[in-house]
């Protein structure tokens, strides 16, 4: 069976907030073809599978982060602070949204999540490399460090403690 959902669209949907990987529960109906209210009662009807690390409510600073991250919103008026799931919560949500397309969904997002850890694990390591041969030549011509420089901006590796790709790197 085909992907219902393509691992690039759910990996732009995968966001850094308070130090998980996790997705918007606005999103997550979207993929699952249900309105946020439906999903977010089905989880409040089953809140037991749902302890902290699986699933939170987001503060309004933490919404308006979001929002800044974003050149156009589409978030219109909310009403209620968005909760996010992390990679447990939306397996869980496989167990209270029992359909096909909510397999389906969970699998590709799995996936996802899966992806997203490999390509940050091979940049880690790629930014460490830099940085290990960069201080063996360092007192060196100041040309080589602007060499490596380039070659960050160049692949999207970040100087010392900034983020890749919106996720911290440490």
């Amino acid at each position: 069976m085909r992907n219902i959902i393509s691992l690039e669209i759910i990996v732009s949907k995968i966001f850094e907030i308070r130090g998980k990987r996790v997705i918007l529960d606005r999103d997550l109906a979207v993929m699952y073809g249900v309105p946020v209210k439906v999903l977010n009662q089905a989880v409040k009807r089953n809140l037991k599978r749902f302890p902290g690390d699986f699933m939170y409510q987001l503060t309004l600073q933490e919404v308006m982060n979001l929002k800044s991250q974003f050149v156009t919103s589409s978030w219109g008026g909310i009403r209620k602070l968005p909760y996010v799931f992390t990679q447990e919560g939306v397996a869980m949500l496989s167990s209270v949204l029992n359909s096909e397309r909510a397999i389906q969904v969970n699998i590709a997002i799995m996936r996802a999540f899966v992806k997203l850890r490999n390509i940050l694990s091979g940049r880690r390591e790629l930014a460490f490399k830099l940085k290990e041969l960069e201080s063996m030549i360092e007192g060196h011509d100041s040309d080589i460090r602007d060499i490596f420089e380039a070659i960050r901006q160049l692949m999207g590796i970040p100087h010392e403690h900034s983020k890749i790709g919106g996720f911290a790197v440490r």
